[in-house]
């Protein structure tokens, strides 16, 4: 967090869009600190090795700085607390440098100070992390004079990061994104931080994306229950080491798509329905009797059902082999680069916690919960309306074609 009397931005230019941070040695210092806004994460510095991969960052030195000359330093370092401390004192006018890694891993020596690279380090400073978050409320909101007087620290975090799991359900940019590709088994597991999905999409040739549908044809069964021969059921399976499996599942595996929904030939493609009388020139008894005809169905973009039991995404067979987008919404939580609060939501977070910490003490008049509560509805409607990132010019522009005319 900057400091009161300072500036919010910290981060040089060179650190911000080229992710990189410069020292010179002066020959008897092997401690280096970094300043970006992104931390340093640290696995190992041996490329060799497994826990490299985990690196954020690449190390490199050159004995005079100039391009071409740097090499990736693999020797002896650690980092703690973005300190990096080199083993071996690096000899005087020796330029270090931290490069933050791009999406395909490190890279500096002939590359220019602003090249065209995705830097893991962008778009940061809309962001207020749950750390600073606590902070912040506990100097804004907590002391003598105010309405909360004491409260432990550990509880500003548990009730800050209750308002970031909530948010992230309806209010936070919070959608993840997956791409993959179906495999033969037509299933794909949940993400880890998974909580519900929002859309799936195959992609075609052009990069266009083409929504897949939930479906009620089907779906999958969350328990298995073993049976013999005469459908009886078995209740010592775990004794027996029996394993089951979904008939449901497998038909629905191996179900011809074209039959459900009538793609039979060109003919008739997307009709839903099944063919009719052939006389010889197609099917012509569907010719001006497609009436009624099931949305769900008559599509041919595919579908997919949840399978809770596996914790997998299960799809229909003519999604085998396509290339997918999955879009899903986390709690926010998961993973560090996540607990991140909107700078536009960062007010609707401090009246969240603030109601939270009131209505758990005890004897805190009703009035007092009350206004809080309305407070916090109050910041949290404001903050949906703020991120809901509603253009006026991009309406207008979708608006134009309400106003074309339709020619029968």
């Amino acid at each position: 967090m900057a400091s009161p009397d300072g500036g919010l931005i910290q981060e040089t230019s060179s650190q911000y869009y080229a992710g990189v941070q410069s020292f010179v040695a002066d020959g008897t210092t092997n401690v280096y600190t970094t300043t970006f806004n992104t931390d340093l994460v640290f696995g190992n510095y041996d490329p060799n090795t497994v826990d490299y991969a985990k690196n954020n960052f690449k190390l490199y030195t050159s004995p005079n700085g100039m391009p071409g000359t740097f090499t990736e330093y693999t020797s002896a370092y650690t980092v703690v607390n973005n300190v990096i401390t080199i083993t071996a004192v690096p000899a005087q006018y020796t330029n270090i440098v931290v490069q933050l890694k791009i999406l395909t891993g490190g890279y500096y020596g002939n590359n220019d100070a602003y090249g065209n690279v995705v830097e893991e380090n962008y778009g940061g400073y809309g962001f207020v992390k749950v750390s600073d978050l606590v902070t912040n409320f506990l100097v804004g909101y907590v002391g003598a004079g105010k309405l909360i007087e004491k409260v432990k620290r550990t509880d500003i975090i548990f009730h800050v990061k209750r308002a970031l799991q909530e948010f992230s359900y309806d209010t936070l940019q919070s959608i993840h994104s997956q791409e993959a590709t179906i495999p033969d088994n037509l299933t794909l597991p949940l993400p880890q931080d998974y909580v519900n999905y929002v859309k799936f999409s195959w992609i075609d040739t052009l990069g266009v994306k083409h929504i897949i549908y939930p479906t009620t044809l089907t779906s999958n069964p969350y328990s298995l229950l073993p049976q013999d021969w005469q459908a009886i059921p078995i209740q010592d399976n775990f004794e027996n080491g029996l394993n089951t499996t979904s008939i449901t599942e497998e038909r629905w595996g191996s179900a011809n798509d074209r039959l459900i929904t009538g793609n039979i030939d060109v003919n008739n493609i997307n009709s839903g329905v099944y063919p009719g009388a052939f006389y010889g020139y197609g099917y012509e008894g569907f010719w001006g009797e497609r009436y009624g005809l099931n949305p769900e169905t008559t599509q041919k973009n595919g579908w997919f059902t949840m399978n809770y039991r596996e914790g997998k995404v299960s799809f229909s067979s003519n999604l085998r082999d396509q290339l997918i987008i999955f879009e899903y919404i986390s709690d926010g939580l998961a993973y560090d680069i996540d607990s991140k609060v909107p700078k536009l939501a960062e007010d609707a977070v401090y009246a969240y916690v603030n109601h939270a910490v009131l209505a758990s003490k005890k004897n805190t008049p009703e009035y007092i919960v009350r206004r809080y509560r309305d407070e916090k509805s109050a910041k949290l409607r404001n903050a949906k309306i703020r991120l809901s990132n509603i253009k006026l010019d991009e309406i207008v522009q979708v608006m134009r074609n309400k106003s074309k005319w339709i020619k029968t």
